[in-house]
């Protein structure tokens, strides 16, 4: 009897970092803090570039005495190699292992429960996203007692209705600021542990409240097209990211949103009437004339 949905996500990879320095550097890069996986299974976090903009968003979880970062497969190896440029001395191994393993999603039941040496960890960005796992390559999902194997657009289908963005698809890697993708509504950056990569950027935008793009989710009178421009009136507002039907993700400028709302101006993507609507965990609002900035 089927009980949850699994995709297998071949566009995933995996870095594995080990070694008696391991936890010490990347704590000192990435975003999230480290010593969360004290207390849970995993992190969503990110390494920036020093001017504070997301070069590679990733899952962290421990297995035994190594972490593995779970990532865009096409840029696991561009990870690895960022990450042993700031190694220097440190005793840390970092390899790209994305070869030898797989990756999936799995989400609609209980927990599941794998056999085998599969690491399996829920999404830590909204327990609706339910759980991801790493295991060998070649991996027979269909093995999973219980499991229902779906297509890999059906996950971006349940992620989209979360409104949970991903980047590569919802935001340009190279080009975005983390509170712009929803770090930190989804704890995926740390304002307590201290210094990393591009920490003073970030910190800046949260304690001055200047981020004013969001990736969030719109709905369309028709079917949306991903890359098409959100127009409020005659001014371009954002970018169509991913999309499900007339559902979607678009990084928008809100505070242009809500001054459009304000006037009456119509929302548009692609020439088609949307409507921006905020999921319910997120803490920010589309700043209008009676409203606070985000």
């Amino acid at each position: 009897m089927t009980s949850f949905k699994v995709a297998p996500l071949a566009g995933r990879g995996v870095v594995r970092v080990s070694g008696a320095d391991a936890a010490k550097l990347l704590q000192g890069l990435i975003t999230a803090d480290l010593d969360l996986l004290d207390k849970q299974p995993a992190i969503f976090s990110g390494l920036l570039t020093p001017q504070g903009k997301i070069l590679f968003d990733f899952f962290v979880v421990k297995s035994g005495e190594e972490f593995l970062l779970e990532t865009l497969r096409e840029k696991a190896a561009d990870l690895a190699k960022r990450l042993t440029f700031y190694k220097l001395r440190a005793k840390a191994d970092i390899a790209d292992i994305s070869d030898a393993h797989s990756v999936a999603v799995l989400w609609g039941g209980p927990e599941p429960s794998i056999k085998g040496a599969v690491v399996v960890y829920p999404d830590p960005r909204r327990e609706e996203l339910g759980w991801r796992a790493i295991a060998p390559a070649g991996f027979d999902w269909a093995s999973v007692s219980g499991a229902e194997v779906v297509t890999e657009q059906a996950y971006h289908e349940h992620r989209i209705s979360v409104g949970a963005p991903e980047g590569g698809q919802d935001y340009l890697l190279g080009d975005t600021f983390p509170h712009e993708a929803l770090f930190d509504q989804t704890g995926g950056v740390s304002f307590t542990k201290g210094c990393f990569v591009g920490q003073e950027v970030v910190s800046r935008m949260e304690h001055r409240s200047t981020a004013r793009k969001r990736v969030v989710p719109i709905v369309g009178q028709e079917p949306l097209q991903p890359g098409a421009d959100v127009k409020a009136g005659e001014a371009v507002v954002g970018t169509v990211g991913s999309t499900a039907g007339n559902r979607g993700l678009a990084l928008l400028r809100l505070d242009r949103v809500g001054e459009a709302m304000s006037k009456g101006q119509p929302i548009t993507a692609g020439g088609v009437p949307v409507s921006v609507e905020l999921p319910s965990w997120v803490r920010f609002t589309i700043p209008t004339k009676d409203a606070a900035q985000v």
